[in-house]
């Protein structure tokens, strides 16, 4: 039964952001080589240090916390959805961020926007945003054409002492 409330969390998170990934958002291509593009300086992700181990993420004109992660020890872009139980990745990123993976791995079937897909659990070595620095996070890879960007989910939100939205603004305290 927890498995099965853990995915409907984990499909309600990329359902929200898939559409924003199709409509090119994100920064990221939906093929199976998906890589980074550049984005524009109004879409470029942004991260303001506010002092000590908090950090402040901007929201985008769209009201969406983009930001630059470094997820084992690799910068990629992300975008924190509180709605994703889980941090979710696709294989390219996983591949960047140097987890293999083999066809065994993918025993959880995910419904999302784009339909039906396989995804495998995974532990991330390290989650970090500026000064923030989390271990062992778990997170799902699910294949690139269902999922063209991270997303930063509670299992990485969780783990720290606070988080809120106010004014535009996330502020994430360790």
């Amino acid at each position: 039964m927890m498995r099965i409330f853990l995915l409907a969390a984990v499909v309600s998170g990329i359902a929200v952001a898939v559409p924003k990934v199709v409509d090119g958002q994100l920064g990221y291509t939906t093929e199976e080589t998906a890589k980074p593009i550049r984005q524009t300086t109004e879409q470029a992700p942004v991260a303001a240090y506010a002092g000590g181990r908090d950090v402040v993420i901007a929201a985008d004109a769209r009201g969406h916390y983009l930001s630059n992660f470094r997820i084992n020890g690799k910068q990629i872009a992300g975008l924190i959805d509180t709605g994703a139980t889980a941090v979710a990745i696709n294989r390219s990123t996983a591949r960047q961020i140097g987890v293999y993976l083999t066809p065994s791995m993918f025993t959880y079937r995910i419904n999302t926007a784009n339909g039906t897909t396989r995804a495998a659990r995974v532990m991330l070595q390290s989650v970090e945003l500026k000064s923030i620095r989390v271990r062992n996070v778990e997170a799902y890879v699910l294949d690139d054409n269902s999922l063209g960007a991270t997303l930063i989910g509670m299992s990485f939100l969780n783990r720290l002492t606070s988080f809120q939205a106010r004014d535009g603004k996330l502020i994430l305290k360790l």
